[in-house]
């Protein structure tokens, strides 16, 4: 048995539980806030979907004894909350339920939607749905209802978050140029491998001044965080919303620069503790020049191990990468000229695995 004190639903809980046990079974059967439902147990159909942290998240694949200082709230915690209440208003005038199983996590993810895309229509709402399975509305009512709640939203002010570490030069940054960023399409071969580019419109020795700076770096990767740099030593994390599935990979790298190639390599070790998932990579990295612009090449071997080892397909990957690279090459170019970053430091991965399987699917027709 493991000893484990949380917060649930702003009370605080301690108890001893046994490692495999799930939060979704915990919640249910210990503390009997049934509603909480458990469908598929594979963290996919979303019926468990509870907040952990103020994120959407899968109750069934999250282990209740890693929860440890950590603040859930279930669909009873959201009796009071003003952006739940208005839903549910909706969720009745729009017959947004019928059997009503998925509709706590539907909720929950419904809530999630209305706070963080307050400009969403109904396309970008289909897709934030992709992770909440229902068997039978049709959906029309659900996106109905939470469209309506967005067009009268309450005014809700989301807690300001800190800014990731901002790296320095020493030397003076070169004069801007015309931004011209763009990921190049990547290539992969099989296996766990991939090799991702990245062109910025400003000099070789800029770009790579900036690559060897891993608080720089780390400060335009969506989700990143550095806690510690010692000489080639990196500790920190990584944070991606996997549509309700959250994932914080907590490791350490260690990078190897050669100054004379322009390049160098890292590998890298992660785990979740929330899922128990593991990854692990490799890479070599080298600054090339382009006229007067830089290209920078990432090979890549990876793997992924654990319950969101499913995440971890080719096309996903593919589509995932171009999506970070694009995202690093905007925000990069931005800090090296002192602008504001375009795009904000968070990872949110459910899109990209649809359009993964749009492009697939398209590919398919195609033949």
């Amino acid at each position: 048995m493991t000893d484990v004190t949380l917060t649930v639903n702003g009370r605080e809980v301690s108890a001893a539980v046994e490692p495999r046990t799930h939060l979704a079974d915990f919640l249910r059967e210990e503390l009997l806030l049934t509603g909480t439902h458990i469908g598929c147990e594979h963290g996919v159909c979303g019926a468990c979907t509870i907040l952990l942290d103020g994120e959407p998240a899968r109750a069934c694949i999250v282990y209740a004894a890693t929860c440890g200082g950590r603040d859930v709230r279930t669909i009873e915690g959201l009796a009071d909350d003003p952006t739940a209440a208005a839903l549910r208003a909706a969720f009745t005038a729009e017959h947004a339920l019928q059997c009503g199983y998925c509709t706590p996590g539907m909720l929950v993810t419904a809530r999630d939607i209305v706070r963080r895309l307050p400009d969403a229509d109904e396309d970008r709402i289909r897709l934030e749905l992709a992770g909440n399975l229902c068997r039978c509305t049709g959906y029309n009512g659900i996106v109905r209802a939470i469209h309506r709640v967005l067009a009268d939203r309450p005014q809700i002010v989301e807690p300001a978050k800190p800014p990731l570490a901002r790296g320095q030069f020493a030397e003076p940054r070169e004069p801007a140029a015309p931004a011209n960023v763009v990921a190049v399409a990547p290539t992969s071969t099989p296996g766990n491998t991939l090799t991702q580019m990245v062109r910025i419109a400003l000099p070789r020795e800029t770009v790579w001044r900036a690559v060897c700076d891993p608080a720089l770096i780390a400060s335009c990767v969506p989700g990143a965080h550095v806690a510690s740099i010692d000489g080639g030593r990196i500790a920190g994390d990584l944070t991606a919303s996997l549509g309700p599935i959250e994932a914080r990979f907590a490791g350490e790298a260690n990078v190897v620069y050669d100054a004379a190639a322009h390049g160098g390599k890292i590998n890298a070790e992660g785990r979740d503790p929330a899922s128990g998932t593991r990854i692990s990579a490799s890479a070599t990295f080298r600054v090339a020049e382009d006229g007067q612009a830089s290209i920078i090449t990432l090979d890549i071997a990876y793997a992924l191990r654990g319950p969101l080892a499913q995440f971890g397909r080719g096309p996903v990957v593919r589509v995932f990468a171009a999506e970070i690279a694009a995202a690093v090459g905007r925000n990069l170019d931005a800090r090296l000229r002192g602008e504001a970053m375009p795009q904000a430091p968070r990872l949110r991965a459910g899109a990209l695995m649809v359009r993964a399987l749009w492009h697939w699917l398209r590919g398919l027709m195609r033949r």
